[in-house]
């Protein structure tokens, strides 16, 4: 088992931000499967990404404090 440690806010951005990567472009893929209009996808993709990524890193940070499912190390 690995070592319980905390968290570092650099790694919660950069994993808020590749998990974003991924969603974002599976929803500008179905926007534009759904429509045939990129324009309109890339505006629902851009706007999905920023306000999703900021809701995941504060899901994440908030995560960090609380002890439910740690061990004591």
């Amino acid at each position: 088992a690995q070592p319980q440690s905390k968290e570092t806010v650099a790694r919660s951005v950069v994993k808020a931000t590749s998990y974003r990567i991924a969603g974002t472009s599976a929803t500008i893929a179905s926007v534009y499967l759904v429509t045939g209009r990129v324009d309109f996808a890339a505006i629902i993709g851009g706007t999905e990404f920023v306000s999703k990524i900021v809701l995941f890193f504060l899901h994440e940070r908030l995560w960090e404090r609380i002890p439910f499912g740690r061990k004591a190390s």
